[in-house]
């Protein structure tokens, strides 16, 4: 068996908001309940396991490999919603998107802060 990432915790102040959240703008299926989880479950089998967190907690990034089709649906559901986006993890080029090693890559924030990114080409694939 390789070693595979299974699924993440995304913490939460309203998980309901948030798997909804992340469903709709990525295109995924309804999040299912589970224990004190709603999972939403990616096309690789990952799941995004959110949870809800009244106290404070770090806020971070998640980033989905999708195809150029996948970020046109996507970026195009980002900007109907008129969340900002930029096209840098540090949120200094705000409206922009990159074309990092000959792909497309947008960053936007979900409901709680943490910074969810889509691209085409994973990082160091090359042009």
């Amino acid at each position: 068996m390789t070693v595979q990432l299974n699924h993440t915790i995304v913490n939460a102040t309203d998980r309901a908001a948030t798997a909804r959240f992340l469903s709709a703008v990525l295109g995924l299926p309804e999040p299912v309940e589970f224990g004190p989880f709603l999972v939403v479950q990616t096309d690789n089998g990952v799941s995004l396991d959110v949870m809800h967190n009244a106290g404070e907690f770090t806020r971070q990034h998640y980033a989905f490999l999708v195809s150029e089709e996948e970020f046109d649906v996507i970026f195009g559901r980002v900007r109907e919603r008129g969340l900002p986006y930029w096209a840098d993890p540090g949120h200094r080029k705000a409206g922009e998107i990159n074309t990092n090693d000959g792909g497309r890559g947008v960053y936007f924030d979900d409901p709680d802060g943490h910074a969810l990114e889509i691209l085409t080409r994973p990082y160091g694939s090359g042009a």
